[in-house]
């Protein structure tokens, strides 16, 4: 009996031992990162852009610009219900489960997933004003990287006050995130609640405070010096619960200035920068290298976007060969070649686009350039399920230019 009691309790003792081990999450040793069992990550993802943080340029529009003047053409198309109907449909669509499938298979090891901070606010977005809503598309979305082993990067896009000053940031024209305590403040309180809630999650890679801060149009000499301080301002309040996952920091002026940054504050740091329409050339790197040895930590590049494919292979060779991680923009656009998916124009849309360019100032010229709202509706949902997977057409070349998969997709479907 007392070898049977002591078995028992040796049991039990290794359950709750096996239990209570802790969770592993992605971290860093020098310039390396390393994934949850310890062998090191060479981020090789794509950004889920357009989706949680629409752009209008990925829908062939272009006086409609930002998630605001995108919203403002919605609601000015359809009423309140057809309103929230459609942006339900457009936010189960345009990202789903067969996304994220397609997006492994294609050989991708993580996703960074652009959002508004108003997702998490009572502030009216995209059909709704839940705090919540943010939460619950992110869970999903982690749910199905957690079943395909994606990991997840979440990258605020749009601060609150708009953090960049132009239409990605989703403001007003100006980086009023840097001038604004309020503004500011609410960030924080954003970037504390996300940490807390996924502090335990290991799917979800680190948090990328804010997304190309302050761009070169305004005064960098004094905002610039503004940077930094709120980054370590949101490193703080994020440590507060989450000691687990690690920081991402870009550079100013698209991502591309690390004159910005002094002496790396916290041991789970990355820094990022950003890289569109230019060509491989290892002088591009020289800052960003210099920085690295300098502090010895490591370097992503969080974007890389919008050129020929023969630059994206470069570039991608470029980074490979100088151990850089980095992640391609977007995934999905509407008639677009430089991108994994493009969606087709819906029958009609032109009729939308043509709305979007007419002056819309007054109510007259509103109620002159209005749509009938019945086939407004109609086009709506036309788009919402055009950028629904299996829907539209793999870009074959351009998968194959960034060097992630090797040609090694298939078409996904529902299991």
């Amino acid at each position: 009996m007392r070898k049977l009691a002591a078995l028992a309790i040796g049991f039990t003792l290794a359950a709750l031992f096996a239990t209570a081990q802790p969770k592993k999450f992605v971290t860093v040793k020098g310039k390396q990162l390393y994934t949850t069992d310890n062998r090191p990550l060479q981020i090789r993802g794509v950004n889920l852009g357009g989706w949680l943080a629409p752009e209008g340029y990925m829908l062939k529009m272009k006086e409609v610009s930002s998630a605001r003047q995108i919203e403002e053409l919605v609601n000015e198309l359809a009423g309140p219900d057809d309103v929230r109907t459609f942006w339900n449909s457009y936010l189960n669509n345009f990202v789903s489960q067969l996304d994220i499938r397609f997006i492994k298979m294609a050989g991708c090891n993580v996703v960074r997933v652009p959002f508004n901070y108003r997702l998490f606010t009572s502030e009216t977005y995209l059909g709704a004003n839940d705090p919540n809503r943010g939460f619950a598309l992110l869970d999903r979305l982690i749910g199905w990287c957690r079943e395909e082993k994606l990991l997840v990067i979440l990258d605020m896009h749009a601060a609150p006050g708009g953090q960049t000053g132009d239409d990605i940031d989703d403001s007003y024209g100006y980086p009023d995130l840097f001038t604004s305590v309020a503004a500011r403040q609410k960030a924080v309180e954003i970037w504390a609640r996300i940490a807390a809630h996924y502090r335990n999650e290991p799917a979800v890679l680190g948090y990328d405070l804010l997304n190309e801060p302050v761009a070169h149009y305004f005064d960098i000499a004094s905002l610039n010096t503004r940077i930094e301080p709120l980054y370590r301002e949101i490193v703080a309040a994020i440590r507060k619960t989450d000691k687990n996952h690690i920081v991402i920091m870009q550079g100013a002026q698209w991502g591309s200035n690390f004159r910005i940054f002094g002496k790396p504050f916290d041991a789970k740091s990355v820094y990022s920068f950003h890289k569109s329409w230019t060509e491989a050339d290892q002088s591009v790197l020289k800052d960003y290298l210099d920085f690295s040895n300098r502090y010895n930590v490591p370097l992503i590049c969080g974007e890389i976007s919008e050129g020929r494919n023969e630059m994206l292979q470069a570039s991608a060779k470029m980074l490979d060969k100088n151990e850089i991680g980095y992640l391609f923009w977007p995934y999905k656009k509407m008639e677009s070649e430089s991108c994994m998916i493009s969606f087709a124009r819906p029958a009609g849309y032109d009729e939308l686009l043509a709305y979007a360019s007419k002056k819309r100032e007054t109510m007259e010229q509103l109620r002159k350039a209005a749509l009938n709202r019945n086939e407004a509706k109609s086009l709506l949902m036309a788009l919402a399920e055009s950028c629904r997977y299996p829907n539209g057409k793999v870009n074959k070349d351009y998968i194959s230019a960034t060097g992630i998969g090797n040609n090694r997709y298939k078409a996904v479907t529902a299991r």
